[in-house]
């Protein structure tokens, strides 16, 4: 069998996929060559899916034996329903919904299975989880400058963009289908910059690769603002139709000259110079940003400046053209009860055994270690799925120490055995995305897409809506949205009169599998504005400490996403079977650290031991360690997130992975 899906991972792509299935076995992945995004081609990791699910958890388990030690015995679905339901109500009874945490991510983007499962917890009164650790902070910056989350339409940039400008992005590994985009937009004159700390395989795409040192963007957004005004370069026109607040911003980037910037940022004057000018006279910008550069102390505000650059130019005025960092704002659904947020806002008086609290207790998905550990009252029950906190969320020193604790129950939903779900009370089986029906959308196109159920769920396995679904019953909730099926849950979403989805129903979406929303023509988001220049961005540089004097960097690896592909080992194996650690030449000979050693990083949070791989890729002062990887390979056994930090961002509550101040030193062996 070969039939047609949506890629449910957490990726700006949204991949229309071709699956080749026996016996519901998925034997083959493919791109769908009718996709205009996808256009036929599947990314290095997704190609290897099938590997991926060979192992998979596949009946219900309940643990035997220590937390942490991953010793479980098979259990059928009604003892563990009915102990998971007992075990709640007790915590409901003597201390309230606030005492259970929903913890979640983006495993699946599937609108049904990532987010309706929230229902449930609303509907008691959960603690109520802030989804932070990925794109808070750059979506607070973008809504305060543009407003909606929109950017050029991908298949406009080839005609129309003239200078191609990827900032704080490595998208030939995280988005990858904007390559041919760019590809042709090459052939037909435009220019290809690159701008991040160190390179990479989009560095070594472009025409041209600037290092800058890492949390420092937003002084060179404003040098190259700085040179702009002074050279006359602006679309004033455009700029006196839109701008809000542009004499102040102006004033600040008076303040950052070429040679000031560069000293703080490591990007040569002519170089700022050379930048601000050729984009001046291109006008026909298309600045592509990744969240990499939000992941700072100051990385709100660092976005602003950046991705007002193209306003200045007017390249708004433009197909193809203008800034994009997410598409995700275009897709107006009718969000109304999806995850019950109706719930949120007050419910209806009685919603079964127990009241909604619409004023309910919030947690930070980035200070998960000090939830679990320090949090009066405290957490009692935890629930985990489409994530593994216990490798992706920061100072995992202080989430194992939270995971471990004997009155903490914890109930993981998930697909293979993770390290967070050998420290579950009970271990639930999840399906897989061939086997559910869903809804997509996607952040970085215009096409919504729909999920058939191409095969019976492999053994035990189930959605986690109707794990919620079975557990609402056995606590006696009322709520009619949580008993609501995949189908009634994406009806109630297309349930919208915006001109956008006009004619797309959930019968076409079926039949078709994916469809474009109704853009207008030409695309033009951000033409008549406003852009909100004020208040100007603040800039506020990434610090190294005394004791700790290199910053390192966290970016994705080439070949996983996440921890999805942690397990496979053909892709481990591509990405040279272990983490390694980046490190400029002038870093390791001033510490004594030669190619192939092994070395300590420590932070103030935690101390891990990696391979050392001397290479000018990083700019000095910046070491940087690629990809999420589960902690088996690591040759200490622990991964990355025991040096990082609960610290937040200046905007959004956000991560700020890509700002831990470390020391490096030789491994000395006794």
């Amino acid at each position: 069998m070969r039939a047609r899906a949506t890629c449910p991972l957490d990726c700006p792509d949204a991949c229309s996929l071709l699956l080749t299935l026996e016996e519901g076995r998925l034997l083959r992945v493919e791109g769908d060559p009718r996709h205009p995004i996808t256009q036929g081609f599947a990314c290095a990791k997704t190609y290897r899916y099938p590997e991926r699910v060979r192992e998979r958890l596949l009946y219900p388990l309940r643990r035997v034996g220590r937390k942490g030690e991953g010793k479980f015995v098979r259990v059928s679905w009604e003892e563990a329903l009915d102990e998971i339901a007992k075990r709640l109500m007790e915590v409901l009874d003597r201390e309230g919904g606030e005492a259970v945490l929903p913890y979640h991510y983006a495993g699946t983007t599937g609108l049904v299975e990532n987010q309706h499962p929230l229902a449930f917890f609303r509907a008691i009164g959960a603690s109520e989880l802030l989804e932070t650790i990925c794109a808070t902070a750059g979506s607070a910056a973008w809504e305060t400058t543009y407003g909606p989350r929109l950017g050029p339409d991908p298949e406009d940039i080839p005609e129309n963009a003239r200078y191609i400008l990827l900032w704080g992005i490595n998208s030939l590994s995280t988005n990858s289908h904007l390559t041919p985009f760019l590809k042709e937009a090459r052939r037909r004159g435009a220019k290809v910059v690159h701008i991040d700390p160190y390179e990479n395989l989009t560095s070594r795409f472009a025409d041209l690769h600037l290092k800058l040192r890492p949390g420092t963007d937003a002084a060179l957004a404003y040098a190259l603002a700085h040179v702009l005004f002074r050279e006359g370069l602006l679309d004033w026109e455009y700029l006196g139709r839109v701008a809000v607040g542009l004499e102040e911003f102006q004033k600040e980037a008076e303040k950052w000259t070429p040679d000031r910037a560069s000293a703080l940022t490591g990007v040569p004057e002519e170089a700022i110079l050379r930048l601000a000018r050729e984009m001046g006279e291109a006008k026909r910008v298309f600045l592509r940003v990744g969240y990499g550069m939000t992941r700072h102390p100051g990385g709100g505000n660092a976005l602003r400046a950046v991705v007002l650059l193209p306003a200045l130019l007017g390249a708004w005025r433009y197909p193809g053209c203008g800034a994009m960092l997410s598409t995700s704002g275009a897709f107006p659904l009718n969000k109304r009860f999806l995850g019950g947020r109706h719930l949120l806002e007050g419910g209806h008086p009685h919603q079964g055994y127990f009241r909604p609290n619409p004023k309910a207790r919030a947690v930070n998905m980035n200070q998960l270690g000090t939830a679990l550990t320090e949090l009066d009252p405290p957490i009692r029950v935890l629930f985990v799925f489409n994530t593994n906190p216990l490798v992706v969320a920061p100072n995992t020193g202080k989430v194992k120490a939270g995971l471990a604790r004997e009155d903490l129950f914890t109930v993981v939903l998930e697909q293979v055995m993770t390290e967070t779900a050998r420290f579950a009370d009970y271990l639930l089986p999840a399906t897989l995305f061939y086997e559910h029906p869903d809804l997509y959308t996607s952040y970085g196109h215009y096409y919504l897409s729909w999920n058939e159920p191409l095969s019976p769920p492999a053994g035990e396995a189930r959605p986690n809506t109707w794990v919620f679904r079975e557990l609402a019953k056995r606590l006696g909730l009322k709520e009619p949205t949580l008993y609501w099926t995949a189908e009634e849950v994406a009806e109630s979403l297309l349930a919208s009169d915006h001109p956008y989805l006009e004619g797309i129903t959930l019968e076409r979406l079926k039949r078709e599998g994916f469809v474009k929303l109704n853009l207008p023509r030409p695309f033009l988001p951000f033409a008549e504005g406003p852009v909100r220049f004020s208040p100007p961005p603040e800039v506020i540089p990434t610090e190294p400490l005394p004791e700790y004097p290199l910053i390192l960097l966290t970016p994705p690896a080439h070949r996983f996403l996440n921890t999805t592909y942690g397990d496979v080992k053909a892709l481990v194996e591509a990405e040279g079977g272990e983490p390694r650690l980046l490190i400029h030449p002038e870093d390791a000979e001033a510490r004594g650290i030669r190619d192939g050693m092994l070395v300590h990083i420590r932070s103030p949070w935690g101390r891990i031991t990696r391979k050392a791989h001397v290479t000018e890729a990083p700019i000095p002062g910046t070491v940087v360690l690629e990809g999420t990887w589960w902690e088996k390979w690591a040759p200490d056994g622990k991964g990355v997130n025991h040096l990082t930090s609960e610290r937040l961002t200046d905007l959004g509550g956000g991560s700020t992975f890509h700002s831990t101040p470390v020391e490096v030193e030789p491994l000395r062996l006794a």
